[in-house]
């Protein structure tokens, strides 16, 4: 039996623990916080734009399971919104503990608040990892699904300084890049100005802090949107963010409110003080970051240099997944990442050819583009997502995109690839 050790149990780590236990391992995930699927928790938005063709992909691949809890959890489906068509918004109160359900119902083994500080390594094998208590854990094969957040030194060097984000740094200790610690020099992320990393893109507001005509509105039609007077209204802030899908003008002469069960603001951080000008919002409050008035948590600092299959270069048995895995942006990105990285840890204990998803599925695009951009000065200022920005654009252009399920039915069975993640290789 192949043992795979996955560290980070964020959507990329979840996804890649199913499929790694549906090739036949036997599967660990190894979480710092208390708490699974990450951002996940405070984000929301599925099948908008090229995500949905995405999904289906990788439903038809044999990825089903975390997009079918999404498509349960939402509370509204089929919602327009600027820039954006056909989104899905899941309750981020509701998916997590549905995902970890669904996790030990398999038999995955779940470890909380246990933080991997270090990696046991002869020559270019890891043999373990390290954990903040001094125990070492072995595997056969590492999958790291860390992220780029944080840890929290970033968000104060690179950002407003700690907002006491969804990951909760100060709780539960900083990340920490596992590919470094194997002696990988990683990738950082860049802004248009030189400086590193980028701001999360949103922030949530409980939605009782509303005015009830507000709130009654969003929990009915999924969406608001407030415009601003003119002289709040600053495009600049657009460039700040990580989420260049919504780097779109609408986004900055208005305050956009989408219902994930909290109130989430398309703004990486909003100044209380003016949030509470604009009617309705005048008692609002944040969920999420703690101090979303001044800032947000910073991310892409941490990218592995990785081959199409996920796996990371100069190491024989580690490979990763999510924002770990490129400038990827979103769940659905990291869904798709870490399903192929599960899968290939098995084919790679067997010492069987890695499978790499062919470039005419936007899957395999994406992850073969964003790792040819990333050797560019210009690609490291990018960020890349089947909803919207550059990437959204070159799916269009190359015919990627659908909604149509059947074409990618057709397509997936032509080339042998239909429910290959099913497969128990093991």
């Amino acid at each position: 039996m192949a043992k795979v050790v996955i560290i980070g149990g964020g959507w990329a780590g979840c996804a890649a623990a199913i499929t790694a236990k549906k090739a036949g391992a036997d599967v660990e995930i190894y979480e710092r916080t208390d708490m699974l699927i990450g951002l996940g928790n405070v984000g929301g938005i599925m099948r908008n734009n090229g995500r949905y063709t995405a999904s289906e992909e990788s439903i038809l691949l044999g990825a089903k399971e975390l997009f079918e809890i999404t498509d349960q959890c939402s509370r509204h489906k089929n919602l327009d919104f600027p820039g954006h068509k056909h989104a899905s918004l899941y309750d981020v109160t509701l998916v997590e503990p549905k995902v970890r359900n669904l996790l030990k119902s398999i038999g995955i083994k779940l470890h909380f608040q246990s933080r991997v500080v270090d990696v046991v390594k002869e020559g270019s094998e890891i043999k373990g990892i390290k954990l903040h208590d001094n125990t070492i854990v072995g595997g056969d094969v590492f999958i790291e699904t860390t992220g780029s957040t944080g840890s929290m030194g970033n968000c104060l060097k690179y950002g407003n300084g700690c907002a006491m984000c969804i990951l909760r740094c100060p709780s539960f200790g900083p990340r920490v890049s596992i590919s470094h610690k194997a002696g990988v020099e990683d990738i950082l992320g860049q802004r248009k100005d030189g400086s590193y990393g980028a701001f999360s893109g949103s922030c949530k507001l409980n939605k009782d802090s509303l005015s009830k005509e507000l709130r009654d509105k969003l929990n009915k039609k999924g969406v608001v949107i407030l415009p601003l007077e003119q002289e709040d209204i600053n495009h600049d802030k657009l460039s700040m963010k990580v989420c260049q899908q919504y780097a779109l003008s609408e986004y900055a002469e208005n305050i956009i409110l989408l219902d994930t069960g909290h109130a989430k603001l398309m703004a990486p951080f909003y100044p209380l003080e003016k949030l509470r000008k604009i009617p309705g919002l005048e008692n609002a409050r944040y969920e999420d970051p703690y101090a979303g008035g001044v800032g947000n948590s910073i991310r892409y600092l941490s990218i592995a240099p990785r081959n199409n299959n996920m796996r990371v270069k100069n190491i024989d048995n580690l490979l990763c997944a999510g924002e770990k895995a490129g400038l990827f942006v979103g769940h659905t990105e990291a869904i798709v990442t870490g399903s192929l990285a599960g899968h290939n840890s098995v084919r790679l204990f067997l010492g069987m050819p890695l499978l790499e998803l062919p470039r005419n599925l936007a899957s395999g695009d994406l992850i073969a583009f964003a790792n040819e951009e990333v050797t560019s000065d210009d690609g490291l200022m990018r960020r890349y997502t089947f909803a919207g920005s550059d990437y959204f654009s070159r799916m269009k252009d190359l015919d990627l995109y659908t909604t149509d399920t059947k074409v990618l039915e057709n397509k997936i069975y032509r080339l042998n690839l239909l429910s290959i993640y099913n497969d128990k290789l093991l």
